[in-house]
């Protein structure tokens, strides 16, 4: 059996993802956004991967680090998921425009700022 993937490999999940949008998206307007189906969807996709991977944190992780909005971003993955058919590329460009870059700073601070050894020792007891 795999071991199960700590808080720190999630971290690491959210920053992948949010490096593929920030990729994917560079100087492109909505329009040019809305037009390329393969890449919305990817980016689709990688928005999943970030609300999905915080959804997996564990409790103590998002308890200890209240100054980043987890419920708001886990609930941004289950609009993508389940309510699909309300999702507007409006809105999916402005997450990307105006939330995404803070995250990823915080998620960096994050990743930089933990004793991940002594994190790892606390987490399994």
């Amino acid at each position: 059996m795999r071991e199960p993937i700590r808080d720190k490999g999630r971290l690491l999940h959210i920053i992948d993802a949010i490096g593929h949008i920030l990729n994917f998206t560079a100087g492109k307007s909505l329009d040019e956004l809305s037009k390329n189906t393969i890449e919305y969807y990817g980016i689709i996709k990688c928005i999943e991967i970030v609300g999905e991977a915080t959804y997996k944190l564990s409790s103590q992780f998002k308890d200890a680090h209240p100054e980043t909005p987890w419920r708001v971003i886990e609930k941004m993955r289950h609009v993508l998921v389940h309510g699909y058919y309300q999702v507007n590329p409006e809105d999916v460009y402005d997450v990307i425009r105006n939330d995404l870059q803070p995250l990823k700073a915080q998620i960096e601070h994050l990743l930089s700022s933990i004793d991940w050894d002594e994190w790892e020792k606390q987490e399994h007891d």
